[in-house]
């Protein structure tokens, strides 16, 4: 279920700016197709995400902040993680199915045929009069 997405390259060569250099939130954001509100979302929900901040409150994210990034981002966004599978996952703990996943939906009991008849006439009966008013 994996898709190949952004990788930490598409980081280093926005700008010419060296592998090892302090990328902006926006830089970040940018590159990694992640709006500036998310990436100040998860720094609140997974405390390893730290980047650097500096006078004003700028944000200047590291290699390996953008490293994380990337990984959060496929967890959440493509393996289908919840925030707190995801977190899990990240710890090194196995997430439990509830969490990696949406639970599977529950076996539907099929009425028996005898008892869907009456109301495939009923329903075939409103197709007919919306067919009638559609011609009038």
């Amino acid at each position: 279920m994996s898709e190949p997405g952004p990788s930490d390259t598409a980081i280093i060569a926005t700008e010419g700016k060296d592998p090892g250099a302090l990328r902006t939130i926006g830089e970040v954001a940018k590159a990694l197709g992640i709006r500036q509100h998310v990436l100040r979302y998860w720094e609140e929900q997974f405390p390893s995400l730290r980047p650097l901040t500096r006078a004003g409150g700028r944000r200047y994210y590291r290699p390996e902040d953008v490293a994380l990034i990337t990984e959060i981002d496929r967890l959440l966004h493509r393996e289908g993680y919840t925030v707190k599978g995801a977190k899990q996952a990240l710890r090194g703990g196995k997430p439990k199915q509830t969490e990696a996943a949406a639970p599977a939906q529950p076996a539907v009991k099929h009425a028996p045929v005898d008892s869907a008849a009456p109301l495939i006439e009923f329903l075939q009966g409103i197709r007919d009069r919306l067919a009638t008013a559609l011609e009038a």
